[in-house]
């Protein structure tokens, strides 16, 4: 039985594991290191799961990758979220799951190419399900769309969901896992076997297997057991904007415009928009994190440009109809996750670096688990992070990073 709660001080605990970050990757990782039989411990610094990054997430999955290593993680997690009651042993469970698709999209006819290489790559990946569609099989079958658009990539299986329903259903599926909340780790100990500890504001946990995964503070956590890891971390905001108008298609999948950068779905009581702006400074990993007072009504615009609704709905628009909120994305020199051990020091694994957390938790928490215990090899782990010492890692060409 797992228990969350806020702990008592203490002296000293241990744990078969410990999993450091309470967000949808943590919990899922502490799920399925409980399932091998494992004692886990996981804390998290904030007053509950699934309270930072995931919550500020857009709450999307998606199956178009087009490097393999990222399929490899992607598609199962979808599958799992699918069966998420068989998955977790939770007939009550309801992640309000919505696999209405994901849509890119383009009017310039420079990137028609690209979409035909990602569904020819999709293809050889193993991907199912993904079209590629054009003129009038387009817009016959999305309406919303504006005449220009010319071709486009899609897969019903892509949607989104309840990060916290989800994130709360693996903890509630855990076994023997204590998830300590308000609990902060200040150090890292090691000895000549490699992990031995770690240190809370709350008292000592000994463990042997101690696993990073505290997103946008990972690199924090790692440098704590002597690793520094090359993350950078960057600001990403999205804006609802409450609006009953019938003009809001209520089916439509998640829509990205490749040219601008921009992406909206809907989203109860309204939509859920906003665009990603490659020139964000990096910034320092934070609780709170500002907004920008113009975001939404620039996320809008850029919508409204392939999306044409959005003009018309903004008119009648007040401030109170919106709200902007912010997180932040973590990435690797390759924008790829590392999941697994670290090499360089004994009982400390990795699952983080993350841009696209939620939509991988199920799958990366389970490869964490499946090579901690020996089922899978990390050398055939292509997410290793070795792999940059290595130098056997490059950007892919999956849209919208």
């Amino acid at each position: 039985m797992s228990r969350i709660m806020v702990p008592q001080n203490f002296t000293s605990k241990t744990a078969d594991a410990v999993v450091i970050g309470g967000g949808i990757v943590g919990t899922a990782t502490a799920f399925w290191l409980s399932r091998t039989g494992m004692k886990v411990i996981l804390v998290e610094k904030r007053n509950g799961l699934s309270s930072l990054t995931t919550a500020a997430s857009a709450e999307c999955f998606r199956t178009q990758f087009t490097e393999k290593s990222m399929a490899e993680i992607a598609l199962p997690s979808v599958e799992m979220f699918e069966n998420f009651k068989d998955v977790v042993e939770l007939l009550d469970i309801d992640i309000h799951l919505r696999q209405k698709g994901y849509l890119f999209v383009t009017d310039d006819e420079n990137q028609v190419p690209d979409l035909e290489k990602a569904i020819q790559t999709y293809q050889t990946l193993g991907i199912p399900g993904s079209e590629l569609m054009k003129g009038s099989d387009l817009h016959d079958r999305f309406p919303f769309l504006a005449p220009n658009v010319l071709a486009g990539t899609f897969n019903n299986r892509d949607g989104w969901l309840s990060t916290h329903e989800t994130t709360y259903g693996f903890a509630k599926g855990a076994k023997k896992v204590d998830f300590f909340m308000k609990t902060k780790v200040t150090g890292i100990q090691k000895d000549n076997q490699g992990i031995s500890s770690i240190e809370t504001d709350r008292g000592i946990i000994s463990t042997r297997l101690v696993v990073n995964c505290a997103g946008p503070y990972a690199g924090i956590i790692g440098k704590m057991a002597g690793l520094d890891m090359p993350l950078t971390t960057v600001r990403r905001q999205k804006a609802y904007v409450r609006t009953s108008s019938p003009l809001v298609p209520v089916d439509a999948p998640f829509t990205v415009d490749l040219k601008n950068h921009s992406y909206w779905r809907p989203e109860a009581g309204g939509v859920l928009c906003a665009w990603v702006d490659p020139d964000e400074p990096e910034s320092p990993p934070a609780d709170e994190l500002p907004t920008d007072w113009d975001f939404a009504a620039e996320s809008i615009y850029r919508a409204s440009r392939l999306n044409p609704f959005f003009e018309t709905i903004s008119d009648d628009l007040k401030a109170e109809d919106i709200d902007v909120s912010a997180g932040m994305y973590v990435y690797t020199p390759d924008d790829k996750p590392v999941i697994g051990p670290c090499d360089e020091i004994k009982g400390l694994h990795l699952n983080c670096g993350y841009w696209c957390g939620v939509m991988m938790s199920p799958a990366a928490g389970k490869r964490v688990a499946d090579i901690a215990t020996g089922i899978m090899d990390n050398k055939d782990n292509l997410l290793r992070y070795s792999r940059f010492k290595e130098g056997d890692f490059e950007k892919g060409d999956t849209f919208l990073k």
